[in-house]
């Protein structure tokens, strides 16, 4: 593969993180093997030169432009954003970033957990009252933790949560092979066992067909009324609507939610008001730590396009 210009850094990557990632990518890559397109046109001009494209959002057109592209990397681990069909029809391969995410996600989804179980939402209240009251807390270590879509976050999220003690059932796909920090799991289609058991539930699955609106009304009510839903995955395997009917009745205790089905959430969503939720701005999966592992995910299917061995492409999603 020819390193002038052979791996390009689209303007869909955003500049808070591609000048950080360019810089990495020199100390790993050939001289002259990055390029880092701020602007449309600057995507535009380069990209039919380029053999690996890493992107934030793909334009479908882009596609008729690069003769040259194998590779198509995704910063992250979700692709349901992107035209996967058309990247196909073209011949092009696609890969995701699955796991380079899950120890900043699975990080959060334990401090979420620490707020509900301790009682830190109600003494961050008072203490903005001014107000010296006892409250009393829970143990994770007593919790079963109940995780939908045990992938490289989901998996972490189970060893985290196992540290604490806490009990750890799961969904997967493929449960063939199964995490040792997972203590059951079950198929995909049998969710709602574990809605029934545990005291946190966490969406980690990626956004599918089959996965949208996933967890409603219905869903709801098989939780426990103490339970707390934690949703790290994508806005839209939830019912937005379903959830504030589930916490303004109390068919549950709680909901703590980094992704929403519009982003970012608008200011006259009820869920901004409602005491029993935690809200973030969609931040679970960003640490410093993200670019160097970003970096080194490029660099090694960088290599394996530059060996022609396709095969060792890491997240080979297409």
């Amino acid at each position: 593969m020819e390193s002038n210009r052979s791996l390009l850094l689209a303007h869909t990557v955003s500049p808070e993180w591609s000048c950080a990632l360019c810089n990495k990518l020199e100390t790993r890559l050939p001289s002259g093997a990055v390029e880092n397109a701020v602007t449309p046109a600057e995507t535009r001009a380069s990209i039919e030169a380029t053999e690996m494209l890493v992107v934030g959002q793909l334009e479908p057109e882009w596609l008729d432009h690069a003769r040259r592209l194998k590779l198509v990397q995704s910063l992250w681990a979700g692709v349901d954003m992107y035209p996967r069909d058309d990247i196909e029809e073209a011949g092009v391969s696609m890969a995701n970033a699955a796991g380079v995410h899950a120890q900043p996600i699975a990080e959060q989804v334990l401090g979420y957990m620490l707020q509900f179980e301790r009682g830190l939402r109600e003494a961050m209240v008072n203490h903005r009252r001014g107000v010296w009251e006892s409250i009393r807390g829970g143990e994770l270590g007593t919790k079963t933790v109940g995780i939908i879509g045990v992938g490289a976050i989901g998996s972490r999220v189970a060893e985290l949560a196992s540290a604490f003690g806490m009990e750890t059932i799961g969904t997967k796909r493929d449960t063939s092979t199964t995490p040792d920090a997972l203590d059951e799991v079950f198929p995909a289609e049998e969710y709602h066992k574990l809605l029934t058991r545990a005291e946190y539930v966490v969406v980690a699955c990626p956004l599918t067909d089959q996965t949208e609106h996933l967890l409603g009304i219905d869903e709801f009510r098989l939780m426990n009324r103490d339970s707390v839903l934690i949703n790290v995955a994508r806005g839209e395997i939830v019912d937005q609507d379903d959830l504030v009917r589930a916490l303004q009745y109390g068919l549950i205790d709680g909901a703590a939610l980094d992704v929403f089905e519009e982003e970012p959430l608008p200011a006259d969503s009820l869920l901004w008001d409602l005491s029993n939720v935690v809200v973030t701005p969609h931040m679970a999966w960003t640490t410093s730590e993200t670019t160097e592992r970003w970096a080194d995910l490029i660099a090694d299917n960088y290599r394996a396009l530059a060996d022609n061995t396709p095969a060792d492409i890491t997240n080979r999603v297409l």
